[in-house]
């Protein structure tokens, strides 16, 4: 299977969707309902609001396998109003939204290749850091999965009324 990256767009926005309503609907099938819900996140406006603005805030990049397209993230210049409560950087950073890939494909490293390219990409801008964000629930699994593409962990944190647990993690480049 050839990976190869690629800048997306807004004609990329169903494919994104799709990508993600594919992650709820694998999460949903083993049970672990706690990061996403139960729902769709094409259905959710709030969601697809974010999935545009974050668009228009920073660079998509959509990872294709022989040409479909695979695996999606965004990459700005900051996490956004929502984690204005982490402790900020202190200099530059980039900060990623929106990982997410096609379940079809998982366990192909079409994830690991967009992470490897965003750490790229904030090398080439000039900047030293690289951040993330993701749900700390359930089995810590995705924690995992962003410490085995060499990120650390900096800041445990929770979310809305229903203490949603977050974990922040850097990655130097």
């Amino acid at each position: 299977m050839r990976i190869t990256i690629r800048d997306g767009g807004p004609d990329d926005i169903p494919a994104i969707l799709g990508m993600l309503d594919s992650c709820v609907e694998w999460l949903v099938a083993q049970g672990r309902t706690g990061q996403w819900g139960t729902k769709p996140l094409s259905q959710s406006p709030k969601t697809v609001e974010s999935v545009r603005r974050y668009m228009a805030e920073g660079s998509v990049f959509m990872a294709d396998a022989d040409r479909v397209p695979a695996a999606t993230l965004t990459l700005t210049d900051s996490p956004g109003a929502c984690l204005s409560h982490l402790s900020p950087p202190g200099e530059p950073e980039r900060y990623i939204h929106w990982l997410a890939s096609d379940r079809r494909f998982k366990g192909h490293g079409v994830g690991s290749a967009l992470l490897a390219h965003a750490a790229e990409e904030t090398r080439r801008a000039g900047v030293g850091l690289l951040r993330v964000d993701c749900y700390a629930g359930d089995d810590g699994k995705l924690v995992r999965y962003y410490e085995a593409n060499g990120f650390t962990r900096t800041e445990a944190f929770t979310l809305g009324e229903n203490d949603w647990p977050g974990q922040l993690l850097a990655r130097r480049v």
